[in-house]
């Protein structure tokens, strides 16, 4: 494979070309506004300056990523003679459905297309199109440049050797690819979302604060960040969609999202994404205080 497509200038998007193009790949982002592609390559280029400020890359290897990307607003234009194409716009049902139904239209008979999707059904989604053997789930894990695992996701028609590129291109990105069949939530966010809900629930009954929620877990599970703290770095709208789907799919309500998620994402209160959720995040991500509502 030598040029891939990436749908979706977010922050999953951005990350995901940062980690083709540092690889060599030659990557086209497609997104619907030019002010959203110039936004990824402001981050991938801010993120390459930390990385060069550890000395993991020189600043000609920054040049070099930056010159292996092009964007466009064209979707015809941006998936042309692509190779691999890999949606990773909102976690929406319908609009995935909407690109990939173009998608088949657009691209070579020989394209894969992949969904960074991070639970919906990878077959439903194949369904789509006239290729469901090469349509095939990549869930990257947030932020992209930096952490290893991708899920790789057959739908109940991925070929064989689709699975096989696609474990093999994750390896060359300097990732590790963990295969997994088709299931709602998949491996990661079936453990990881009800998790976060109970942490969610746990809060909402009045059990223990923020702080002391995210604390238990970190000094006594081990865990690098607080369940609280990760759904705001993820977005709580995502956490929302993803339980939502796993609800929907399994018909069991211990997927059920907790009401104060589901206030949370109707007032606006997203996470670092709109500077405040558990958290408040108004001087900046890494200077995060206990959001009003929850320190009394």
């Amino acid at each position: 494979m030598k040029k891939i497509t990436i749908i979706g200038a977010g922050t999953m998007g951005n990350g995901i070309a940062h980690a083709f193009a540092q690889k060599q790949y030659r990557v086209t982002i497609v997104d619907i506004t030019e002010d959203n592609l110039e936004k990824a390559i402001s981050t991938i280029t801010k993120n390459l300056d930390r990385m060069i400020a550890k000395e993991k890359i020189t600043n000609d290897d920054k040049l070099q990523t930056l010159n292996n990307i092009t964007t466009s607003t064209n979707i015809e234009n941006g998936v042309n003679n692509s190779d691999l194409v890999v949606e990773a716009a909102t976690e929406n049902i319908n609009l995935k459905l909407k690109i990939f139904k173009q998608l088949d239209e657009l691209c070579l008979d020989h394209t894969i297309l992949a969904t960074n999707t991070s639970s919906i059904s990878i077959t439903q989604i194949a369904k789509e199109t006239n290729r469901a053997d090469k349509v095939i789930g990549m869930h990257f894990m947030n932020p992209v440049p930096i952490m290893k695992l991708v899920e790789v996701i057959r739908g109940k028609e991925t070929s064989d050797d689709v699975t096989k590129k696609i474990m093999e291109l994750s390896k060359n990105l300097g990732k590790i690819p963990v295969e997994v069949n088709d299931a709602p939530g998949f491996v990661a966010n079936r453990i990881l979302m009800p998790m976060i809900n109970e942490a969610i629930f746990t809060l909402s009954e009045n059990v223990s604060g923020v702080e002391e929620i995210d604390t238990v877990m970190i000094l006594g599970m081990s865990h690098p960040m607080g369940p609280l703290h990760l759904a705001d770095f993820i977005g709580l709208d995502v956490c929302l969609s993803i339980l939502e789907v796993m609800h929907e799919g399994f018909k069991n309500n211990k997927y059920k999202p907790c009401s104060l998620l589901v206030n949370m994402v109707n007032n606006g209160n997203l996470g670092i994404k709109s500077g405040k959720g558990f958290y408040d995040y108004s001087d900046g991500p890494r200077n995060k205080k206990i959001a009003s509502e929850f320190t009394g």
